[in-house]
């Protein structure tokens, strides 16, 4: 697939710009409706919802989904799981944490500080740092569970979160495995363009641009958010758009994954940042605890997870999930290897508590 940086500047508008009206709620005008996942929740499984403080005191709202008539006196394995970049926890992540709870794991759902139902001003920041923290800080609340081995958590990233479960990893050893799906280094996107295409000049630009946009958000007192998705999901995709923005736009503007929370847009500086904050520097430095990449055979996204696994240490695994695309990982529980997942923190997170070293696994790419 041969993409521009204007087609870029498309499929990442997705996120943070897609035509409609922006939503003007604040967070408690969200939360005060009615509970709504995007998905059924599962009679084999128990939910709460849970709150929490990250290390810079920002309240963290999660779901913490348990095997249905769990043994309390006995010590479970835990993973955290992050949404998709713009997601909340009532939809992707959600999906991922119910399906490793019906096996045997205590899983977490985080919304990112400044989105969701999570705290945090001004609302609708997307930070590399702070988003990083909140692996962390999913990891200090799961570890401090009496129910919970703290020697056996793990990590999942999606989308976006990907690169924030690996930043989180690379300094917090606590997490002793880490799995990805469909990942994006938005840092990398950021910085470099797609496929590393943005010249220095048009980097200068860019961050010009920025620049004046902060003088703007300070004199009116508040960050500028760009328009986002419609505040009611609709019924098709605007004429127009690429592929990839075609793609985000099924999932979060339609039925399939729309959900108010996650109004798929971020403020306008918060790009800077990312420009600033590389998320896979040392992402060698995990080993020797594992790393399992999993991405659609037809993902735009595959060449994030196979350029990480090139920089990555092992023990290191690529898993490809055939005829599936980007988003097909999101919500698709038929296409999500989630037997995968299974095995891969069965071993890990098993061989952690006896020596914290971790064999290789035989890789699938």
């Amino acid at each position: 697939m041969n993409i521009n940086m204007k087609q870029l500047t498309i499929a990442l508008a997705v996120f943070v710009q897609i035509a409609g009206q922006a939503f003007s709620q604040g967070l408690s005008s969200r939360t005060e409706k009615a509970e709504y996942l995007t998905f059924t929740l599962s009679d084999k499984v128990t939910k709460q919802n849970v709150q929490y403080k990250n290390r810079y005191g920002i309240t963290v709202a999660s779901h913490l989904y348990m095997p249905k008539n769990m043994d309390t006196s006995k010590k479970y394995p835990a993973v955290v799981i992050g949404t998709p970049y713009g997601g909340v926890k009532e939809q992707g992540a959600g999906i991922y944490a119910q399906n490793m709870a019906e096996r045997g794991f205590i899983a977490l759902a985080i919304d990112e500080s400044y989105n969701g139902e999570s705290g945090g001003e001004n609302r609708h920041i997307s930070s590399p740092d702070v988003f990083t923290e909140d692996f962390s800080a999913g990891v200090d609340f799961l570890g401090t569970r009496p129910f919970i081995d703290r020697a056996k958590i793990g990590a999942i990233g999606i989308c976006g979160s990907g690169g924030f479960a690996l930043k989180a990893a690379q300094v917090d050893h606590r997490i002793k495995a880490v799995a990805t799906t469909s990942m994006y280094d938005m840092s990398g996107v950021m910085r470099n363009g797609w496929k590393n295409s943005m010249s220095a000049d048009e980097r200068n630009k860019t961050l010009d641009q920025l620049g004046e946009q902060r003088w703007k958000d300070f004199e009116a007192g508040k960050p500028e958010l760009p328009p986002s998705f419609p505040s009611q999901p609709v019924t098709t995709i605007p004429a127009g758009l690429d592929p990839i923005a075609s793609e985000f736009f099924e999932y979060y503007a339609m039925k399939r994954g729309f959900h108010p929370n996650s109004i798929g847009a971020f403020t306008k500086t918060s790009s800077m940042a990312f420009m600033n904050f590389p998320l896979l520097n040392y992402i060698e430095t995990i080993s020797p605890r594992p790393i399992l990449f999993i991405m659609g055979e037809n993902a735009h996204s595959r060449y994030f997870s196979e350029d990480a696994y090139k920089q990555a240490a092992e023990p290191k695994e690529i898993y490809i999930v055939p005829k599936a695309c980007h988003i097909d990982l999101y919500d698709r529980v038929e296409m999500i290897p989630f037997d995968k997942l299974t095995s891969f923190f069965t071993q890990y997170l098993t061989e952690a508590k006896l020596s914290d070293k971790a064999t290789v696994i035989g890789n699938n790419h």
